[in-house]
């Protein structure tokens, strides 16, 4: 059986842009610390790779004596690895202690408007299987039977042992996953049949693993946290943009959910102020169901949004109109969360092919120097580094976060 160490663990990446890491561990000697002084040393080990008990010692501020009893727990309980030892000039060598890959797992799932994702994640962070599901709108049987013989297939990845090690399932789904079926030109009769579904409770029905459910676009936001760019920048706002844009707020290295789980519903914001009637939002011109729409216009292939054809023959031109549209309302979006926000950097992401999504990039660095930053400072556009994932990696933190995270607000709090 595992024990409760640990924080929860990814991989380090060691891109130039990702070294200046800003979460610092640090431990206690007091006695009655044994679970979270474990924790701490597997933070030390999340962020700075493979280390040796001597250099954890400095890291974690804790003694070197506490330091080998602890590697000696996480070896027993699976969760460390030793490497080949490192040879110096002078005295013994050394044994860098590294994450075991094997040491546990998770289940994510992203429920979305055009596709399902189902992924295991090991704990260093990396996809051990995936499958996927498309659809024009999800179907709830459809769907929940997916579901049904994808957690029964996910464990058999790994074997009778290693399946024990699986913590749980993380959803990762829209909060309304029924709204704005008149942009979708779904029936109302299809899109209503969500209203009343309780998604992780039907999926708790099919498992006797833990299940948990967040915002499909603050779980993406929670994995661009802690795995990517978001563990270099302080505080930012992180927008994902798929069949609608969403969105997600980080704080001081923090992520902040809201009071119901909803910050940074960046598709609901308007387009501009209100007169007579209700202004349209951001979603109804920035988000991927747009691009789709001029597809089908012109008798192309909807599905060429999320890939390269997107810039290829006779779809470049309509992606470039959306990314001229698209960018101009991100920019106000932008431009009014750097106000009340104050924040680093926006960080973008979504489904959409990498290209098309580095030219958003540009488009929108130029629609933000349309603006007067007089009295707020401009923030710094910058790419996701996870993809397509983001939702379902997101989604498999939560059972981690519940089952090795000391306390969240200590895991993300910054050392200053």
């Amino acid at each position: 059986m595992l024990s409760e160490p640990a924080v929860l663990p990814l991989p380090v990446d060691s891109s130039a842009e990702l070294e200046q890491v800003h979460f610092k561990p640090r431990g206690s000697n007091q006695i009655g610390m044994r679970q979270y002084n474990e924790r701490v040393v597997l933070q030390a080990i999340r962020l700075h790779g493979s280390v040796p008990k001597a250099e954890l010692a400095r890291l974690t501020h804790l003694s070197s004596q506490t330091v080998s009893l602890i590697i000696d727990r996480l070896e027993t309980d699976g969760l460390v690895i030793r490497q080949e030892p490192v040879r110096g000039k002078v005295g013994q060598p050394s044994v860098p202690m590294a994450l075991n890959p094997d040491g546990a797992f998770a289940i994510g799932i992203k429920v979305g408007r055009r596709s399902c994702d189902t992924v295991l994640l090991d704990f260093t962070g990396q996809v051990r299987a995936r499958a996927s599901l498309s659809y024009d709108f999800p179907d709830p049987e459809l769907l929940f039977a997916h579901l049904q013989a994808q957690l029964s297939a996910m464990p058999s990845h790994l074997g009778a042992p290693l399946a024990e090690r699986i913590m749980g399932v993380g959803i990762a789904a829209p909060l309304s996953l029924g709204g704005w079926h008149s942009l979708l030109e779904v029936s109302a009769e299809r899109t209503h049949a969500w209203d009343t579904i309780d998604i992780a409770a039907r999926v708790q029905t099919m498992t006797v693993l833990p299940v948990q459910q967040v915002k499909d676009t603050a779980a993406a936001c929670v994995a661009e946290l802690v795995a990517g760019r978001g563990r270099s920048v302080r505080s930012f706002v992180y927008l994902f943009i798929d069949t609608f844009i969403g969105g997600g707020v980080v704080i001081d290295s923090q992520w902040r959910s809201g009071l119901r789980g909803n910050a940074g519903a960046i598709g609901s914001m308007p387009l501009h102020a209100a007169q007579d009637s209700a202004p349209p939002q951001v979603l109804s011109v920035a988000s991927l169901y747009r691009l789709e729409q001029r597809f089908v216009a012109a008798g192309l292939d909807a599905s060429a949004c999320y890939d390269d054809r997107a810039l290829a023959g006779d779809y470049v031109a309509h992606s470039l109109a959306w990314l001229r549209e698209a960018s101009a309302a991100i920019a106000l979006v932008v431009q009014n969360a750097a106000c009340v926000l104050d924040m680093d950097a926006v960080i973008i992401d979504g489904s959409l092919g990498r290209a098309l999504l580095t030219l958003l990039r540009q488009e929108l660095t130029s629609a933000l120097a349309r603006y007067s930053w007089e009295g707020v400072t401009e923030p710094e556009v910058l790419l996701g580094t996870i993809g397509a994932d983001a939702r379902a990696m997101g989604g498999a933190l939560l059972p981690l976060y519940s089952s090795f995270a000391p306390d969240r607000e200590l895991f993300l709090k910054l050392d200053r």
